[in-house]
C-alpha cells in the first residue's frame, strides 16, 4: 500500500493485473492515543475513509464517482512503469461496477451496452481488453479470476449467501474454452472475526451439498475445516439480538439459535475454487477487514454504532496491447 494512494498491486502476469483498494493508506489510520471522549465520538460517525467506492452507503456520490475516478488513474499510473513493449500500452479506459445483491446472478460485460445504471449481479466476465472489473467489498470475500489461454477475467462477490448459492462455481462455468484458470482472494474478514449464528453454517453446508461446490471429503469434515465453536449464549439474552444484528442479511431465519460459531469464508471459497478446478493464488498477505482498521468493514462499523462506512474493491484489469 502507497503512502500518497490507498491501493496494492497484488498480481501481474500477461497483460493482467490485480489491485486491492483500503480505507487508508499506510500511514493514515486514526491514533489510539487520542482523548477517549474524541476517539469515541469519531468512531460513532461514519467512516467512510480516503477512498470509499460504494455509493449505496450514503456517502456524497459526487465524491464516490470522483474517488472511482482517481482509483481509474491510480491503476493507469501503477501500471506505465510495468509496461512491455508487447502490453499495457493503452491505458485502462474504464471500471465495471455492478450492484452486488448476494446472490449468482454474472454480468456479461461484453454482452451488454454501458449505461448510466449498474446491472444488479455479484460476478462479472469479459475477455475485452483495456478494462476492469470491479467487486466492492466491506467483510465480503472478493475474488477475481484470469485465464491465459482466452485471456478471459472475472471478478466475483462471495458473502456467506453466495458461497452457499454457488456464485463461485456459476463463474467459473461462463470460462467455455479450456485451459487453466487463476484466482486471487483480496481482503476479507477472518475467521477469528466472523462470529454467526449456527443457522448460517447449515444454510451454507446445506448449499455446497445440494449444490456440489465442495468435494466429498471437505462435505464430510465441514465442521473440522471451516467452523470453530464460539461463547454459547443464552436464549433471550439482550445479546441474541446483537447477534441477530450482525449476521450478513439472514432474511431466512426469525431468530438466532444459542450456539454461535465462527466460520472461516475465506479457506472456504478457496476450497470451493479448487473444486471447480481453479488455482489459487495463496501467496497474498491474509488481511483481516475487520481487525485491521486500513480497511473497511461493515462489521466493525455494526459493533462501532457507526451509521455507515465504505467500501473498498478488489479489481483486476486486462490492458491492450
Amino acid at each position: 500500500m502507497t503512502r500518497q494512494f490507498p491501493m496494492t498491486l497484488l498480481a501481474q502476469i500477461d497483460d493482467v493485473a490485480v489491485f486491492q483498494t483500503a480505507a487508508f493508506s499506510s500511514d493514515d489510520v486514526d491514533s489510539q492515543d487520542q482523548p477517549t471522549e474524541q476517539l469515541v465520538r469519531k468512531q460513532r460517525q461514519a467512516n467512510y475513509g480516503e477512498l470509499n467506492l460504494g455509493l449505496h452507503v450514503n456517502d456524497d456520490a459526487a465524491k464516490v464517482l470522483s474517488n472511482r475516478m482517481r482509483l481509474l488513474s491510480a491503476i493507469n499510473e501503477q501500471l506505465a512503469p510495468l509496461s512491455s513493449t508487447a502490453c499495457q500500452q493503452v491505458p485502462i479506459k474504464r471500471l465495471h461496477w455492478v450492484n452486488q445483491v448476494h446472490g449468482k446472478q454474472i454480468h456479461d460485460v461484453d454482452g451488454t451496452a454501458l449505461g448510466m445504471t449498474p446491472m444488479s449481479a455479484d460476478a462479472m466476465v469479459s475477455r475485452q481488453q483495456g478494462l476492469g472489473l470491479a467487486i466492492m467489498t466491506a467483510d465480503c470475500v472478493p475474488i477475481v479470476l484470469y485465464q491465459p489461454a482466452s485471456g478471459q477475467i472475472a471478478a466475483i462477490h462471495a458473502g456467506w449467501q453466495g458461497l452457499a448459492c454457488g456464485i463461485i462455481q456459476a463463474t467459473v462455468h461462463c470460462f467455455t474454452q479450456s485451459g487453466q484458470i487463476k484466482a486471487w482472494i483480496g481482503v476479507c474478514i477472518s475467521q477469528d472475526s466472523y462470529e454467526v449464528g449456527a443457522q448460517v453454517r447449515n444454510q451454507l453446508l446445506k448449499g455446497c451439498t445440494e449444490n456440489k461446490l465442495l468435494n466429498t471429503a471437505s462435505i464430510e469434515h465441514f465442521d473440522s475445516l471451516y467452523v470453530i465453536d464460539s461463547v454459547a449464549i443464552i436464549k433471550g439474552d439482550s445479546n441474541t439480538q446483537h447477534v441477530q444484528d450482525t449476521v450478513d442479511k439472514l432474511s431466512s431465519c426469525d431468530t438466532v439459535d444459542a450456539m454461535k460459531i465462527k466460520l472461516n469464508l475465506p479457506k472456504l471459497a478457496a476450497d470451493q475454487l479448487s473444486a471447480a478446478g481453479v488455482i489459487v493464488d495463496d501467496t497474498l498477505s491474509s488481511s483481516c477487514s475487520y481487525a485491521d482498521d486500513h480497511y473497511y468493514s461493515y462489521r466493525r462499523q455494526t459493533h462501532l454504532q457507526q451509521p455507515a462506512t465504505g467500501r473498498m474493491a478488489l479489481v483486476i484489469v486486462r490492458g491492450a496491447a
